[in-house]
Order: structure tokens, then sequence, then C-alpha cells
């Protein structure tokens, strides 16, 4: 019979590589939790209707990448990414009604149909944050301060913040203008996906990577409306506040006029931040904020600013993290005695085994070596006398106490 194998896009996180997840997910948790913020677990599953209005119907998640199934005359969506989610959730239970920031962070699967590569897979792993209530650049730096604090908790240091502002809607719609016309001559040159970007939103032309519409826009005159200044005062004094704070942070950043993200629900403050570990596809976290995106799903007018990270892509910059050992390992020939000890020593919270197959001594020893920390060796002399022999399979040192007095480092 023929093996059912794994799905291309897909991969098993093995019990060797626990390690290192767990080690994300509980920095997750420790850092997120000292900003104040509070977990929350979203459906992988959504209406379709979600992300089409959220995320976009001109971005290439909703046209090309989503895995969409129809059930009982509904269409459903596993999650391309979560923020969509995370404001349905805000909305629905009337979080709006808590007291100002609300700060709610995740972790989970997200999936998207497109080609696998390096640090990417089409199910694959994000923890983010999103932060709703502040319009302010307060929360914005806070933000990235929290993305930097994570990572170097992850013992990544050697880290490029990149920044830019794409103004508010108002301000934009001159820059769009300005771009369309400068780029229309050449638009016979570019790829399928940036003629129908620069109808439907020509902001999106800045995020593509291919080679022949690189080499376009980066003709001068292009370059110089790209490069030009439109941003609207307003805008400009909240991306220069934000600027003070992260100096005041002692953060170090680049402005990035090219950097417009990938979703069309951001506006003014766009950020990425990248491994200079990690080659060509080095993005480690990218974020922003979306003002809009809470009204346009049917919530009251809500300031938002949020950021996700790839899990597979931190996993791979960490390595391996060594798999802990048992503390205990339960040597004896008496199961039913054995069976009875390991969980006395489970119940006091010590991580412990026995030899379920009742090998003999010297290959218990042997396993034990290998899998624990201690032995704790229980023979017919100990069981007689209610005591235990306690090896540190470390040191060879050993001693012998009562059955009821274990007490193992």
């Amino acid at each position: 019979m023929a093996i059912i194998k794994i799905q291309k896009g897909t991969k098993d996180i093995l019990p060797s590589d626990m390690p290192i997840w767990h080690f994300m997910e509980e920095k997750a948790n420790e850092v997120f939790t000292k900003y104040g913020a509070k977990e929350i677990r979203t459906p992988i599953f959504e209406a379709t209707e979600l992300f089409a209005r959220g995320v976009g119907d001109t971005t290439d998640i909703v046209n090309k990448e989503m895995y969409t199934f129809e059930k009982s005359d509904r269409s459903l969506t596993l999650r391309p990414e979560n923020t969509a989610g995370v404001v349905r959730s805000f909305i629905e239970n009337g979080m709006h009604r808590l007291s100002a920031p609300v700060k709610l962070w995740y972790k989970g699967p997200m999936f998207r149909y497109e080609r696998p590569q390096a640090g990417r897979q089409r199910q694959f792993h994000q923890v983010g944050i999103e932060v709703f209530g502040i319009k302010q650049a307060t929360a914005d730096a806070e933000v990235i301060m929290m993305a930097v604090d994570y990572l170097k908790s992850l013992g990544l240091n050697d880290l490029t913040v990149e920044l830019n502002t794409l103004g508010c809607p108002k301000c934009r719609e001159e820059f769009k203008k300005n771009l369309k016309d400068v780029i229309r001559p050449y638009l016979p040159q570019l790829c399928e996906d940036c003629q129908t970007r620069f109808e439907k939103n020509p902001l999106r032309l800045l995020d593509c990577k291919s080679p022949e519409c690189q080499e376009v826009y980066a003709k001068p005159e292009i370059q110089a409306v790209i490069q030009g200044d439109f941003i609207c005062e307003e805008c400009s004094e909240h991306f220069n506040e934000l600027l003070s704070y992260l100096d005041t942070l002692g953060i170090k950043y680049e402005r990035n006029k090219l950097l417009v993200r990938g979703l069309d629900y951001y506006n003014r403050t766009v950020f990425e931040i990248k491994s200079n570990n990690l080659g060509s596809q080095n993005a480690v976290c990218g974020g922003g904020r979306y003002d809009s995106l809470v009204k346009n799903l049917g919530g009251e007018d809500t300031p938002a600013i949020g950021f996700a990270m790839g899990m597979e892509r931190l996993a791979s910059l960490l390595g391996e993290k060594k798999e802990e050992k048992l503390t205990a390992f339960v040597v004896s020939n008496n199961i039913a005695e054995a069976i009875k000890l390991t969980e006395e020593l489970r119940l006091k919270g010590i991580t412990c085994e026995f030899d379920l197959t009742n090998k003999k001594f010297v290959k218990q020893l042997e396993k034990a070596s290998k899998v624990a920390k201690y032995a704790v060796i229980l023979g017919e002399d100990e069981i007689s006398k209610g005591e235990v022999t306690v090896k540190n399979l470390d040191t060879s040192e050993q001693k012998t106490v009562k059955r009821n007095n274990i007490v193992l480092n």
C-alpha cells in the first residue's frame, strides 16, 4: 500500500523541534504581558468576506493565495493572516467599550497558497500584536519597541528597522495621481499584476518584486515622484513625532519610501524589521497602522496598529535548542512498584519515566543515562526498607534516601 506523504508547503513540527517553538511562545507571553497585552485566540477559518473587505480585494492574498471552500451555502476561508480576525473579534465582543488602549497578542497557524520557499510555507505560523484605540504616535513607538524587545529576548540583535509613512487617504490621492501619470507611458512593460494594480491600487506597484517592473520604477522621473514629499502636514507631524520617540528609545531605523507593505488596510506608519542573517527574504516582522479597518468591518471608528512575525523564519534564525532531559528515570524490575513510584514523583512535579518493557537492570540504567539527569533505583532491598537510591547520572554520585523524602535539583 502506498505511503501517504505530507502535503507540499506544509511541515511537521517534530518533538526535536519543539524546544525552540516553546521558547518562542514562552518569550512572546513574557514580553507582551509586560506591555499589558492579553492573549486572544480566534478561529482558523472565517467568512471569506472578512478577508475580502479587510485585507483588500486588490491584494495577492485575496486574489491568488486564499484557501476558500463552500459549506452550507456559505463561503469560508482558512485565515491567511490574523489582523482581520482579531478586528472581527474586537467588534463582535464589544471590546471598544474597554479602556484604551486594548492590546491583544496571538500565535497560531495561517494558510496561503503560494510557492514554498525558505522560511515560508503554505501552512505557517505567526505571532503578532494588535493595539486599538490610540491615534497618537506613542502607540506606533510602543508597538515597534514591543517587536524589538521580543526579537532581542530571543537573542536576535543584528536587526534593521525600516519605516515609511503612507499618509492618510486624503494626502495619498495626489500622490497616486502623480504616480499613475508618470508610470502610464511604461504600462505595457509592466507585469500583469502591476497592470491590474495600476487602476485598482497604484501604491501596490511599489511592492512588486518583478525585476522588469523594478527596472521601470528605477527610472529618474518615476523615482522623483516616489521620493517626493506628498504627505500632508498632520501626517508629517505624526511621522516626525514617531521618529523622535524612536530616537529617545535608542532604536536605530532607516526611512524606506518604497516600503508600502502588501495589504490594503495600512495608512500612515508602516514598518519592517529585517535580519541581516536571512539573505534576500530577510523580513522577520512587518506591521503598520490601520486606522480605518475597524470601521470598514462594521465597528466604530477606532485607530489601530499592529505587527506579525513568521515563526518559521524566527526558528531558522535561532537554530536548534537542546532538548531538555527528564529529571528522573525509575530503574526497577518490580513493575508494580516502578509504576507506583513514577506516579508519586510526577505528582511532585518531577518529569519522570520508567521502563515499560521491564528490561534487564543494566539496560534500564543505560536508558536512564541517555534520557534523564537522575536514576532513581528501586531494588528489592530499597522496597523492603521504604528507600530509594538516587544516582546523579552526570557525576555518578549516589545516595540512599527515604522514599517519601526524594529531592531532585
